[in-house]
């Protein structure tokens, strides 16, 4: 017989059982590239060459797609960029794979990426191709942001789900404007307000930029569109003025703010023993809840190690990585102009994941209930047998933690003026304490140009 002691001692050791998360996985690139070691970031992702094969290979792609972005690298970037796309075009599901993963967990199938993260391909890509001076396949990418935004459209019935998004036809609008397509930019412009104002309002308390305001203003006045320009002019309560083209051209700022949430595991674990005692542990690691019962007996009782039984099931969350920085503004001639708050990755993350939890614990319990079907056969033909059938069950539990680590947790922009010749513009970013950093660029205005340059903080308050 086994004592009581050992089987409770068993039973806390499967209870605390946990298997590593896609982040710990990757450890090593997420500590280099949140430290701003980009270039040894992406010697850790060349180095893993078996990743570009693997069933997380879209991440794989879309990481070096942002490596490829910050090291300035436009053109290799988008083409990792454009595998990614074409994957997600691509993809379709092993059967066998998908039927296999409800006997073990979720990540035996290949990882075909979340909605807004095939958006962020396309926002990424047409960055890449404004910085190398080509608007023509900017706009080319904002065509299949498009036809992405109608493929969630048509993908969720719910008014309340993301399948709209306001940063996207904001910056479809920002590309036309670029391009002296003053027509299609007003349109994209008012189809970004109209987003902004109920479904961005509802979902994520985020208000269209004043920023969006005035490029709506201006392309509706450039466009020739006098009755649009009255009815916005006082709706938003702004007086549109005219003005002459700055003799430098204009830049278009983005501040890419923090790191994106990282996907971990909640799990309900439930151990029993049978027989004549034992102990019930009943535990919850999201909430922290943590309930033994105890039943009485004997040392010499006939509790069997193979009376132990065990339940997991395990589900998918976000952990936020909270921005260091909480506002940012830039300052150019002893003028500031403010970086507003334009896209919540995080928000839309979260957002995403609740939308499917329905479906995520229904999964969930559909596949611990298999398992148990199994190890209740195996059982009755050998206890012992079921019993590391059961063992194997539990610690093969884990839920999907897969995810796109390297985009920002928000998006922040702004349109300066700029002067002929030289420009300094000094970034300046701040925290809740009102602790600041500065950053200098320096940018060679040319009239009727338009530049763009993109800047990303990684700090975050949240260490993993």
């Amino acid at each position: 017989m086994v004592s009581t002691k050992t089987i409770c001692s068993i039973a806390i050791l499967l209870v605390l059982t946990s298997c590593a998360s896609f982040y710990q996985l990757n450890y090593e690139f997420n500590k280099n590239f949140e430290q701003g070691n980009i270039e040894k970031a992406a010697d850790i992702l060349d180095q893993n060459k078996k990743a570009a094969k693997s069933k997380t290979r879209f991440l794989y792609y879309a990481n070096q797609g942002v490596v490829e972005h910050l090291l300035g690298n436009y053109q290799e970037s988008n083409n990792w960029l454009e595998q990614a796309y074409l994957f997600g075009e691509d993809y379709h599901k092993n059967y066998l794979n998908f039927a296999a993963s409800y006997f073990l967990n979720p990540n035996l199938i290949v990882y075909p990426g979340e909605d807004h993260e095939h958006l962020m391909l396309l926002y990424y890509k047409s960055l890449n191709f404004l910085k190398m001076g080509d608007h023509e396949s900017a706009l080319v990418e904002c065509r299949r942001l498009n036809q992405r935004l109608f493929e969630l459209g048509d993908k969720y019935l719910s008014e309340s789900k993301y399948q709209k998004d306001a940063f996207v036809h904001n910056l479809m609008g920002i590309i036309y404007d670029s391009s002296g397509d003053y027509n299609n930019a007003f349109i994209a412009y008012r189809n970004s307000l109209e987003i902004y104002q109920n479904e961005f309002a509802q979902m994520f308390g985020l208000s269209a930029p004043d920023q969006l305001k005035k490029d709506l203003l201006r392309t509706a006045s450039l466009a020739g569109f006098p009755e649009e320009l009255d009815k916005f002019s006082e709706e938003f309560g702004m007086q549109y003025v005219k003005q002459d083209p700055s003799e430098g051209g204009e830049l278009l700022f983005f501040w890419h703010n923090g790191l994106s949430p990282v996907k971990d595991e909640w799990s309900i674990n439930f151990v029993a023993v049978k027989g004549d005692g034992g102990q019930v542990f009943f535990q919850n690691e999201e909430f922290g809840l943590n309930f033994p019962f105890f039943y009485d007996t004997e040392e010499d009782g006939n509790a069997s190690i193979t009376d132990l039984t065990g339940t997991r099931v395990a589900f998918p969350k976000y952990v936020e990585r909270e921005p260091y920085f909480t506002s940012a503004s830039l300052e150019i001639n002893n003028y500031y102009y403010p970086l507003e708050k334009a896209e919540d990755i995080n928000a839309i993350a979260f957002k995403t994941l609740r939308e499917r939890m329905l479906e995520e614990l229904g999964k969930g319990l559909l596949r611990v209930a298999l398992k148990k079907i199994v190890e209740k056969q195996v059982r009755k033909e050998d206890e012992t047998l079921g019993f590391l059938v059961g063992l194997v069950n539990f610690a093969s539990e884990q839920a999907d933690t897969r995810n796109w680590q390297t985009i920002p947790h928000s998006i922040h922009y702004s349109r300066v003026p700029l002067e002929q010749g030289e420009n300094s513009v000094v970034l300046h970013t701040e925290t809740p304490r009102s602790a600041e950093s500065v950053q200098t660029f320096k940018f060679m205005g040319e009239k009727g140009k338009t530049q763009f340059k993109t800047y990303q903080s990684l700090e975050s308050n949240v260490a993993f």
